[in-house]
């Protein structure tokens, strides 16, 4: 049996499964895309949490418990004759299609960022109001604005230098600041706002994704925290009673003997 045949073979298999759940298992059958939505979010975010600390073994798992979410929607799809799993597979498969008009077309490209363009463009043509239609609206801030600054740059909208947008960091920090030095609270929120936007906006210029970097800074703190937590129970004392002198000894050693922290 060759690789695809098994693939096909796995796939169908999957299929075959859900069937028989969603005909035989009450917890199955009760399900509707709208009791599934939180728990697929939570399985991204698993994936996204695997992915991050590169364990692969995980990520493995955390795309099986994605794809079963794609298969179950499916599935309660063709329930009310929506549509099915071939239905979501044949339209994924059109849309790459026409948004990749270099490899099925004549179209000529020279990098990514005119891949970018074409496909940004090619999705106004196919209906698209605006650039910004299809940023959800639910999505977290931080990958909000990283999505809104990408998606206007892939037609035009942008920077040409990163030192221009590191300037424009500097020029809301000043902002930031005096609006901080005013004690304006609603100014205040708004600029910091504004610095954040423009911190994304130059992560995007230094190829970072700003939310897995500030996530690798979640889990780094949260390391060196546990670690300073399991010192201080060493020595019998609660963090309430050790001093931010002796806290920090334990701080620094987490840093200097943890280098993947």
């Amino acid at each position: 049996m060759n690789s695809r045949e098994k693939q096909l073979r796995a796939f169908d298999r999957l299929l075959t499964i859900m069937d028989e759940l969603r005909e035989q298992c009450p917890w199955d059958k009760k399900q509707t895309m709208q009791t599934l939505r939180h728990l697929t979010i939570e399985e991204t975010y698993e994936l996204g949490d695997a992915i991050l600390d590169n364990d692969l073994e995980e990520v493995k798992k955390e795309l099986g418990d994605v794809l079963l979410h794609i298969v179950f929607y499916s599935k309660i799809g063709s329930e009310t004759e929506d549509f099915d799993i071939a239905d979501v597979c044949n339209s994924v498969c059109e849309k790459l299609i026409n948004r990749h008009p270099h490899i099925y077309g004549d179209v000529k490209v020279e990098n990514e960022e005119d891949v970018k363009r074409n496909w940004e463009n090619i999705k106004l043509k196919e209906g698209k109001k605006s650039v910004l239609e299809g940023v959800p609206k639910g999505l977290p801030s931080l990958v909000k604005a990283n999505r809104i600054q990408d998606k206007v740059a892939g037609v035009g909208f942008d920077w040409e230098r990163p030192e221009q947008v590191w300037d424009k960091v500097q020029e809301e920090l000043a902002e930031f600041r005096d609006e901080v030095a005013a004690g304006d609270k609603p100014r205040m929120e708004e600029e910091f706002g504004d610095v954040l936007f423009a911190m994304v906006n130059y992560a995007r210029f230094l190829k970072i994704d700003p939310e897995n970097a500030l996530e690798r800074t979640n889990k780094k703190f949260m390391a060196r925290f546990g670690y300073l937590e399991g010192k201080a129970k060493e020595m019998g004392k609660s963090l309430k009673e050790m001093t931010l002198a002796e806290m920090d000894v334990f701080w620094e050693e987490a840093k200097k003997g943890q280098a993947n922290i």
